[in-house]
């Protein structure tokens, strides 16, 4: 049949083409850097930078809004 000796036609040239690959090492990764992660590093924490913006009672308790969802 013409279609199976197009398939067979094809296949020998995929096969011919991988002949001309290198053979190379596997590698889960792009580059040799395998660590990507950052260390943790703990900033100082600075509370007057968040109640600049809040309202603030007498005793310096921030003050809410209540959920609407709540009774």
């Amino acid at each position: 049949m013409k279609i199976e000796k197009e398939a067979e036609e094809i296949l020998k040239k995929f096969s011919e083409a991988l002949q001309d690959i290198p053979e190379l090492e596997e590698t889960y990764y792009i580059v040799d850097n395998l660590n990507r992660e950052r260390e943790d590093l703990a900033h100082e924490k600075d509370s007057t930078k968040l109640l600049r913006n809040s309202r603030v009672d007498e005793d310096g308790n921030v003050m809410v809004e209540k959920s609407k969802w709540t009774g």
